[in-house]
């Protein structure tokens, strides 16, 4: 993927709390990587799939759940010769803090961002519980009986508390073989994450990890699919979006999200965003 190209990737609009795809199919698919301004949970069930997300590769066996924060970047490798078998939901996050209450709905994907690993591996006695609880909802689409849409979102909160209980109740993920990453480079991305306001220069950065830049430039591509100065260039626009949701004005937003300079910051966000920062922040304070 060419740098200049590496912008416009975020994929799928959700107007509504969440939305619900039951996918088999058998052909030759490939996938950019990609983000989303939404959580996202992948529920795989058969294939021969390998999905990598923020650096990190998952080699997935049947009903392993997969927690894909808004905003993370991620792409599926698809063996074509397989049938890929998956559930993707799609979920708003005001839908689930709606429906907080005395608990935090959202607590699995703030742990799989804070952990960086975002594999939930089901247990066999859990496996028959989760997927009667999947079928059920795929059932309250195939009519429109008495109360069809409150048991659809009843039994898709059923799903998301047991999800958010098996999170964080996972030990030894360490211990997964299929799960591979690059260390260094792991600590490189906790690092730019963290770090978006400030200097993040390839010099700057591999001074700091102790690296030739030669090596991190090629290292990170071959583990993420970006380069460096896209990737930052990326999460800083995605910083200044949420910022501006939040209420920061455009001056605030653009300083606090990293960029130095003002006019290539206004150029960045138009190409991401389709409409320039100024018209964004005027339609989040309607």
């Amino acid at each position: 993927m060419e740098e200049n190209k590496g912008l416009k990737i975020k994929r799928g609009y959700l107007k509504t709390d969440f939305q619900i795809f039951y996918l088999k199919e058998q052909e030759d698919i490939s996938f950019e990587f990609h983000y989303h301004n939404f959580d996202k949970i992948v529920i795989f069930i058969g294939g021969n799939v390998t999905y990598l997300i923020e650096g990190k590769s998952y080699k997935l066996k049947p009903w392993d759940i997969l927690l894909i924060n808004n905003n993370d970047i991620h792409k599926a490798i698809i063996d074509p010769d397989k049938i890929y078998e998956r559930i993707i939901m799609w979920i708003n996050l005001d839908f689930l803090i709606r429906y907080n209450n005395n608990c935090n709905l959202l607590s699995c994907f703030e742990l799989a961002s804070k952990q960086g690993f975002n594999l939930l591996r089901l247990e066999d006695n859990w496996i028959d519980i989760i997927k009667k609880i999947l079928f059920d909802i795929k059932d309250t689409f195939k009519s429109k009986d008495l109360g069809y849409e409150t048991l659809r979102i009843s039994l898709l909160l059923q799903f998301i508390v047991y999800i958010n209980r098996l999170f964080l109740k996972q030990k030894n993920t360490k211990e997964l073989y299929d799960i591979k990453y690059d260390e260094r480079i792991n600590d490189i991305l906790n690092y730019i994450n963290g770090h978006l306001d400030q200097n993040l220069s390839i010099d700057f950065l591999s001074s700091e990890f102790y690296v030739s830049k030669y090596y991190l430039m090629h290292k990170f591509k071959e583990q993420t699919g970006y380069t460096i100065h896209a990737y930052i260039l990326q999460k800083r626009l995605i910083m200044s979006n949420l910022l501006i949701k939040n209420g920061k004005n455009i001056a605030e937003a653009c300083v606090q999200s990293g960029f130095g300079d003002y006019s290539n910051f206004i150029r960045a966000f138009k190409k991401m965003f389709g409409v320039s920062p100024n018209k964004y922040y005027k339609t989040y304070k309607q």
